[in-house]
């Protein structure tokens, strides 16, 4: 059984104090609702697990109810940090899942091709990380403002999500955080950190994460590309 955990549960101070970036509108409906409605139609994913924070539980459900999200089985709290939050789905897997697809509810324009294709790989490597390759000359800066070395970007990539695994590699990896008291940005360097191989799986940079609200304009006019030209 494939399942997905889809994180919601950020402060988004980028976008203000007092803004919950996953409940704002884009378009038609809120930005956590457009990634749920693509795990919903997947068809590698069987179920999902919803984290967002606490005090957005009710209005987590209602919203998963309006756009006919049956694929969300549970609703839990996050934590302070995102592998808090990811800690919070794992706990809340049913035991017959094998697979699992970690996603930030804030990318609104992921696709359910993409997220088969994590899949997939994950069945095939142990683990499918959605990433683009950069394409912009990259500086490394030691200190302050002054540039110490250009990177090479040919080996470098941006991770984005679904990030997804087998479900006994994340659990070993998150159960090594926990010993080693460690924190982390992703789940890639949880699994990274045990000396795993990491599998990417090429993406787009159309599956952008919504930080300002600058990206909301940005993420307004993928989402209506895509619908017009849809087959």
């Amino acid at each position: 059984m494939n399942y997905a955990i889809i994180v919601a549960a950020g402060r988004g101070e980028r976008m203000g104090a007092k803004v919950d970036k996953a409940f704002v509108s884009l378009g038609s409906r809120p930005v956590l609702a457009h990634s749920l409605t693509a795990f919903e139609k997947c068809a590698d994913i069987d179920g999902a697990i919803l984290v967002v924070r606490r005090d957005r539980l009710d209005a987590a459900r209602a919203m998963a109810d309006m756009f006919g999200c049956s694929k969300v089985r549970r609703i839990v709290p996050g934590g302070a940090r995102r592998q808090d939050s990811v800690q919070s789905g794992l706990d809340a897997l049913p035991e017959e899942v094998r697979i699992v697809a970690v996603h930030d509810g804030a990318r609104p324009c992921v696709t359910p091709d993409l997220i088969s294709q994590t899949v997939k790989a994950a069945k095939r490597y142990g683990s499918g990380v959605a990433a683009v390759r950069i394409n912009d000359t990259v500086k490394y800066v030691e200190r302050g403002l002054t540039v110490t070395r250009t990177m090479d970007r040919s080996k470098l990539w941006a991770v984005q999500t679904p990030q997804t695994f087998k479900l006994e590699v994340l659990r070993e990896a998150f159960a090594s955080l926990a010993r080693h008291k460690a924190t982390v940005t992703d789940e890639a360097a949880a699994v990274e950190k045990l000396g795993q191989k990491v599998r990417l799986v090429p993406s787009s940079v159309a599956n952008m994460k919504i930080t300002t609200a600058e990206d909301l304009a940005v993420a307004t006019t993928l989402l209506n590309f895509s619908l017009n030209h849809a087959p």
